[in-house]
């Protein structure tokens, strides 16, 4: 176990009650001792992950109703490094799959599996592996890959509150709306965009969130039929 408490606890997030019930279970059969805790969102899931008990594992599914693409992934990689992701989605392309792996996932488990491989997918990566579906076959990296693999780096380095100020950039917020969100003065929201510009090497607002955009592949889930 990553954790150092006596019993393991898991955190499933997905938005769909019935899956976060068929992911209990998974879990259960895997780890009957298990204490699982659910998030329907993953502002939830941060307000969970902040409590001072840590979790073994996180379940996350990627079409989440307060994130797009790979931003649910990237906030918790971001912010909790050594917690183990599993991206548990009903996207099974071998691109969402490999891009999923190349920002941190430590395994892909399609909502199409059955329960008793959802338990064994789960137990595979407490053991240490990266799971993928038999059916996946990776593909080489490329220089795109290199570029969001260097970008995912950069954004690692940015505070919880600078992350938040991103997305609210990417949402079209101004400085006034943003500083009124985080309940912070207009000075102080000037100074978290200047580090992110910093930090993520780009000249502009506007060029960061181009920039990030990138990171969604949202064509990848165009029109593709998932939880």
């Amino acid at each position: 176990m990553t954790a150092t408490h006596d019993r393991a606890r898991f955190l499933i997030i997905d938005d769909h009650p019935l899956f976060r019930e068929a992911l209990h279970s998974a879990v259960q059969m895997a780890y009957p001792e298990v204490d699982t805790v659910e998030a329907r969102s993953i502002t939830e899931a941060l307000d969970l992950l902040a409590d001072a008990k840590p979790f073994d594992l996180a379940l996350l599914d990627l079409s989440m109703p307060d994130v797009h693409g790979f931003d649910g992934l990237l906030q918790l990689r971001t912010r909790y490094p050594r917690l183990p992701v599993v991206i548990v989605s009903g996207y099974e392309e071998p691109k969402i799959i490999s891009e999923a792996l190349s920002y941190g996932a430590a395994g892909f488990i399609p909502k199409s599996a059955r329960k008793s491989d959802l338990a064994a997918a789960i137990r595979s990566v407490m053991e240490g592996a990266i799971y993928v579906p038999e059916t996946y076959e990776g593909r080489p990296p490329d220089a795109d890959s290199a570029d969001r693999a260097d970008m995912v780096q950069r954004l690692s380095t940015l505070t919880p509150q600078q992350l938040r100020v991103l997305q609210m950039l990417r949402q079209g917020l101004l400085n006034k709306q943003i500083a009124y969100e985080l309940q912070v003065g207009e000075t102080t929201v000037k100074a978290h965009v200047s580090e992110i510009l910093r930090k993520l090497n780009v000249y502009s607002r506007t060029q960061a969130v181009i920039e990030v955009s990138k990171l969604d592949n949202a064509e990848l889930f165009r029109d593709q039929a998932g939880f």
